[in-house]
């Protein structure tokens, strides 16, 4: 799965899991439906987060590669397609991971991953994208203050 991206990674921004998905941070100012063809191209997608270890993963992969000290957005394959509603009780507020390729994308998330930076827009109408927002500042614990954001 790739976060973002144009040109080919280099060796450092790339990390996997053992035994598990890898990841790849691509910096380009782009659109989601770009991120998703860019990513297609590299025979990967846009990175779905379905549990804290990828989540760690991918944020120190997006801490590295993110230009400092200015706020990034990074797209995944956060999307809420016009037939669904905003679920403010859910993690992800109604957005789903994107599958890519055929593969079944997971639905369900821990409560710790649905932190988001502000709340999305109530809507049953639109399709709306979310990415991965890194601040500047750093989390309790050391790492990239982070969070959803459409």
């Amino acid at each position: 799965a790739c976060a973002l991206g144009w040109s080919p990674p280099q060796r450092d921004t790339v990390r996997c899991l053992a035994g598990g998905p890898c990841f790849s941070a691509h910096l380009a100012n782009g659109s989601y439906a770009e991120a998703c063809s860019a990513c297609g191209r590299r025979r990967g997608g846009l990175a779905w987060v379905i549990g804290e270890p990828e989540l760690r993963l991918l944020l120190g992969l997006l801490a590295q590669a993110a230009p400092r000290p200015a706020p990034s957005l990074f797209w995944v394959g956060l999307k809420r397609n016009a037939s669904a509603c905003t679920n403010e009780e859910q993690p992800l507020r109604g957005f789903s991971w994107e599958s890519a390729g055929g593969g079944a994308a997971p639905q369900e998330v821990p409560a710790a991953l649905g932190r988001w930076v502000t709340e999305p827009v109530r809507s049953c109408l639109t399709t709306r994208c979310a990415g991965l927002h890194l601040a500047p500042a750093a989390a309790p614990g050391g790492g990239p203050s982070w969070g959803w954001k459409e």
